[in-house]
């Protein structure tokens, strides 16, 4: 049976989430990311309105950039807990038409529609309703893709951004792959398409004519993706539950930092909020990762993997500290700080051997505070350290 596979992704979710909830910000260039309204904060877009990207405003670009480039635009703060709850939403609809969707972040989803025919009629009807109940809804427009895999479909989700709807029937996905440029393929980042262009190879219908052994001679094992993906093959199931690959917290300070004792009880705070988010999610992870950037952009990250998991604040914060001890950032100014934890597993795995006996003591601690920003918030109780200052 071809598979038949529906790709939505939001147009520009936080900068309309935005739009929507302030009318007033309709139609203008709106960015998202910002420290302050005025965007002369510390931190990268996360999301720009598509009137802003008229000025060459786009995500992962420093704040700075972009105020210089639209300097009456509207900057805005990520409200990450706004755009979470409108998400929900928005794949609760996706549920009503079918169980195996696969939700790659807030803003985009795989729906897997092989099947469903004889009970929701045509895909292609399917794709529209969906489109119209998202706007219905939430006043919001969506971009949609369908096709016979994953890959033909989300290609297509993208061709005609804002509020497209792009269909690729099974036999047409080799006219509709060749005359596009091989940067719309997976895995085709700018080092791979600069290495094709001195090829000579520029479309998908170039990269198709290659051998595969030309491909794997060049690329290796990529190279053998890269033949299936030029064809438009892609096996890849729709998995409706992704297990978290990580849990990280991070944040770009307005001032660069050299203090060092603000620095550690900066990681504290992220370490804490780590632990917290691993117990809420049950899981716990072997690695600690820190992160660091300097005001020059250049950025350092160590690891440190445990014997067995942990998902204890403390236990990561010693190991936090540890790492920055073995950094030299003397007099360096620091932009930003991160600390995550990856290796993750359940932690019903590990109940009964995750706590020494010496640990109980902390562990009954940990879970009495869990218990009080469960039910205040997260900011209703928080470690000595923070608490300089009031």
């Amino acid at each position: 049976m071809t598979r038949k596979i529906i790709h939505v992704d939001m147009d520009a979710f936080f900068a309309s989430v935005e739009q929507r909830d302030n009318p007033e910000f309709m139609g203008k260039p709106v960015i998202v990311g910002a420290n302050h309204f005025l965007g002369r904060g510390r931190g990268v877009v996360s999301a720009a309105s598509y009137e802003a990207r008229k000025f060459g405003i786009h995500s992962a670009q420093p704040i700075s950039q972009a105020y210089r480039l639209c300097p009456n635009g509207i900057f805005l703060p990520v409200r990450g807990k706004r755009y979470l709850q409108v998400s929900r939403k928005i794949m609760a609809i996706f549920q009503q038409y079918t169980p195996l969707v696969e939700s790659i972040s807030l803003d985009e989803a795989f729906l897997d529609m092989t099947g469903t025919e004889k009970l929701l009629g045509d895909i292609e009807k399917v794709g529209r309703k969906i489109k119209e109940q998202i706007w219905e809804e939430e006043k919001l427009t969506a971009s949609v893709g369908i096709g016979p895999n994953k890959l033909i479909a989300k290609i297509a989700s993208d061709l005609r951004k804002p509020d497209g709807f792009v269909v690729v029937k099974d036999n047409e996905v080799e006219d509709f792959l060749n005359p596009l440029p091989v940067g719309k393929l997976w895995g085709i980042g700018e080092k791979t398409e600069e290495k094709l262009s001195k090829l000579g190879i520029y479309t998908i219908g170039q990269l198709a004519a290659l051998p595969k052994e030309v491909l794997q001679s060049l690329f290796g094992k990529m190279g053998l993706v890269l033949y299936q993906h030029a064809r438009g093959i892609d096996n890849t199931p729709v998995v409706p539950f992704r297990k978290a690959k990580s849990i990280s917290n991070e944040i770009t300070f307005e001032k660069d930092i050299t203090d060092i004792n603000v620095i550690r009880e900066t990681l504290l705070a992220l370490s804490d909020k780590v632990g917290y988010r691993l117990r809420q999610q049950e899981l716990v992870g072997k690695t600690v990762v820190l992160k660091v950037r300097f005001s020059d952009f250049s950025t350092l990250v160590r690891h440190s993997t445990f014997s067995k998991p942990i998902s204890m604040s403390e236990t990561i914060y010693a190991e936090v500290f540890n790492l920055l001890e073995t950094l030299n950032i003397s007099y360096q100014p620091v932009r930003l700080l991160g600390v995550g934890i990856t290796q993750l597993s359940s932690a019903n795995e590990y109940q009964l051997s995750l706590f020494d006996e010496k640990d109980e003591k902390r562990k009954r601690v940990t879970e009495a505070v869990d218990l009080l920003k469960n039910k205040f918030g997260e900011k209703v109780i928080g470690r000595g350290m923070f608490l300089k200052g009031g």
